[in-house]
């Protein structure tokens, strides 16, 4: 017996286009351009903004979580997992890729949707495989620590304003920048770890590279069979419709509670997610994860416009 054309209208998947935004409070972000950040408010210069998220769904009016079929497109999206990415490699960006990414594209049941539900980072499945062989956008070794610890579900570097310009990425002459890399744009980042004699000593950047930590592994170059902290982050968001809503990842809400020109001693500079670093609070707490024994009073990152 044939369907009536409604049904078989209703059954098919539509596209859909979730657009992002990064901003820094109501400001659009731009590389280059220096912003008040945390507490107390100090003018820092971001010199990298990127971002994983997995398991996208909308919700419908029934409140229920309906999955999206990511686009299979080679470059920023594979599997379930997409690449966000605000910086375009200018100015203070100097470190990261050309291209952007505002933008997550796939397809999802014909109907109406009031919601978003997402994780910011990288499933388990996938976190911890060799970055050098993964296919994009999973081959940015700049977002990879290693195979134990996997990728860096969220990347943001942020320097002193008042750092002199022969010490700012991009600062130096043009003729010693380095030339633009396929794919693996930038060396694996990894922050010293330093003593400090003070936990006031004066900072002059805060990096911000969240992923898994305690992966379970006998060497850095094994995968791990679990991590005690997979630290990926559930967002949910109500009133959102694709058609004409923008999700904002906002930097000023993720570090309004974070003094930024200080370093807990013995701990690499800024927050590598580690359970016992408490420069990495106030962040966790705003990316809706529980830290340092305390739960998370709901995730600040993102809102929508």
């Amino acid at each position: 017996m044939r369907q009536p054309v409604n049904q078989l209208q209703a059954a098919e998947p539509q596209p859909v286009t979730l657009r992002f935004a990064g901003k820094v409070g109501n400001q659009r972000f731009q590389c280059g351009e220096s912003y008040p950040l945390g507490r107390p408010a100090t003018m820092m210069t971001p010199t990298d903004f990127r971002f994983y998220v997995t398991d996208v769904a909308l919700i419908d009016a029934a409140g229920r979580a309906v999955p999206v079929t990511l686009q299979q497109d080679g470059k920023w999206q594979y599997q379930s997992v997409a690449l966000l990415d605000f910086e375009n490699k200018e100015a203070a960006c100097a470190n990261g890729t050309t291209d952007v990414r505002d933008r997550v594209v796939g397809t999802v049941p014909a109907g109406t949707y009031r919601g978003i539900r997402f994780k910011l980072g990288v499933p388990f499945a996938l976190n911890h495989v060799d970055a050098t062989l993964a296919p994009s956008p999973l081959n940015l070794t700049s977002l990879w620590w290693n195979w134990r610890g996997g990728y860096k579900f969220l990347r943001i570097d942020l320097i002193s304003a008042t750092l002199p310009d022969a010490m700012r990425p991009g600062g130096r002459p043009r003729q010693l920048t380095h030339s633009p890399a396929p794919q693996h744009t930038s060396p694996g980042h990894s922050a010293p770890r330093h003593s400090a004699p003070s936990p006031h000593e004066q900072s002059p950047g805060f990096a911000i590279h969240l992923g898994s930590t305690a992966c379970q592994a006998a060497t850095n170059t094994q995968a791990p069979t679990r991590c005690a902290n997979p630290n990926l982050a559930d967002v949910t968001l109500n009133n959102f419709n694709p058609a004409r809503n923008v999700i904002v990842a906002d930097l000023a809400a993720l570090v309004a509670s974070t003094n930024l020109t200080v370093n807990q001693p013995n701990t690499p500079s800024g927050c590598m997610a580690s359970p016992e670093d408490r420069d990495c609070t106030g962040i966790m707490h705003n990316v809706g994860l529980a830290f340092g024994g305390q739960p998370s009073t709901g995730q600040t990152f993102f809102r929508v416009e």
